[in-house]
């Protein structure tokens, strides 16, 4: 042998005795004191368990192997020795964090169970038992360490465990059992999600449309009930909404802009207003109710008075060109206007699953509906909810304003009549 060979021989076997006495420094028996580092992941409490020494021969032991990966069943972890935290805790902080869907490990020795864990008190086990996001009850004999993650282990009175103990993210509850090894607890900085998180399923875009179908159906069919309602109830107020809607659609605009703007400003001085006096602070509570009400009134009823007026003039026009039109009335113009009104969303729910049409119609859409609400919450506020009817538009005296008197004629089935003269007719020449 060459001397160059004999002197790195003699290099390598000094090398493997400094790391023979530097390993033994770190690891210590079951019962002596234990050497730990500060961990950049977790906080660490160590508890000795005065018992029988545990099995195997005390003294220098070498590290366990690194984890790694292998093959189809994943991660391989040697549970051996628990009192090398700066190995052991890594490991644990990355199965923690993993999903449990997604979580494929596997213990030299011993065995994984993902979930809930027991041992019966006939049961005489043998080997490392790693339970991860599961508890442990451990009612019967276990040969080997036991680990939990994101778990607690609870040690019932009779049973017996020849290793130790470790609960990462957990608790151990030590009930009267027997445990010759330590019991540990690590706690992670970054709790982990004990449940994972369920993947939403894609919809088909049949689903998809099917469902948008029905929230527009509920919704047309609610507010024709309430516009209904409010024709059968109070008729003449929406039909005075909807004719300021037509004679003064950008006044109406302008005046439901600057009431939803003030909205709140209003809401809060009429808090104050009341708050400063004794009756005032008794009647806080009914004009809230009575204010929010209104508010809700106003809005839902001047949509509602947009689709009578967009109904109203469809059909005046139809009939002004000579087509038949069977009762025309309150109720026929504002079902015809609703339809108008979810033309644009009933399109979005046909094509909303196209990416880009999709989002370019919906948005069309929540313009145009907030442009006529906002028209029709200033036309309500113009109006005194119906009850003036200065922006009405309506110079004429009420009996002119009748279905009859602005039918075209002749009309089939409907004799006419002689209209009133606008202006007296000059004397001849």
């Amino acid at each position: 042998m060459s001397r160059s060979s004999r002197f790195l021989l003699v290099a390598a076997l000094i090398s493997a005795a400094t790391h023979a006495h530097a390993t033994t420094t770190l690891i210590t028996t079951g019962n002596g004191p234990h050497k730990a580092a500060a961990y950049p992941h977790s906080a660490y409490r160590t508890t000795p368990v005065e018992s029988p020494a545990q099995s195997g021969e005390p003294g220098a032991v070498a590290s366990p192997p690194t984890p790694q990966e292998a093959g189809p069943q994943g991660l391989t972890i040697n549970l051996r020795r628990l009192d090398d935290l700066e190995f052991i805790e890594p490991i644990l902080f990355q199965i923690s964090m993993q999903a449990g869907s997604d979580l494929r490990l596997s213990v030299v020795g011993g065995r994984t169970q993902l979930g809930e864990f027991s041992i019966g008190s006939n049961e005489h086990l043998s080997g490392d038992i790693l339970v991860v996001k599961g508890s442990a009850d451990i009612y019967g004999q276990l040969d080997g360490n036991l680990v939990t993650v994101d778990g607690n282990i609870i040690i019932h009175p009779g049973a017996f465990i020849s290793g130790s103990v470790l609960a990462y993210n957990g608790q151990v509850h030590d009930l009267g059992g027997e445990i010759t090894g330590e019991i540990r607890t690590l706690s992670s900085l970054v709790q982990p999600l004990t449940m994972p998180v369920p993947k939403a399923q894609p919809v088909s875009p049949v689903v998809a449309t099917l469902q948008k179908a029905a929230g527009l159906a509920g919704v047309f069919l609610s507010l024709a009930v309430l516009g209904f309602g409010i024709v059968l109830f109070a008729r003449p107020n929406l039909e005075i909404v909807s004719d300021t809607i037509s004679h003064s659609f950008g006044r109406s605009f302008i005046v439901g802009l600057l009431g939803q703007i003030l909205v709140l400003p209003t809401f809060g001085m009429i808090v104050v207003g009341l708050v400063l006096s004794v009756a005032g602070i008794l009647l806080l509570p009914f004009a809230v109710i009575v204010y929010a009400l209104l508010m809700i009134l106003a809005t839902v009823g001047g949509y509602l008075a947009v689709a009578h007026a967009m109904g109203e003039t469809y059909i005046r026009r139809r009939m002004a060109a000579g087509l038949t039109v069977s009762s025309p009335n309150s109720y026929r113009y504002l079902l015809v206007g609703l339809m108008g009104l979810s033309a644009l969303w009933a399109a979005w729910v046909i094509f909303g699953w196209v990416p880009f049409a999709g989002d370019v119609i919906k948005g069309i859409a929540v313009l145009v509906t907030w442009l006529l609400g906002t028209a029709g919450f200033g036309a309500a506020l113009l109006s005194r909810g119906g009850l003036r009817e200065g922006f009405a538009g309506r110079i004429l005296p009420p009996e002119a304003l009748t279905d009859e008197y602005l039918w075209a004629t002749p009309q089939f089935g409907v004799p006419a009549a002689s209209r009133p003269p606008t202006r007296p007719t000059p004397p001849p020449a």
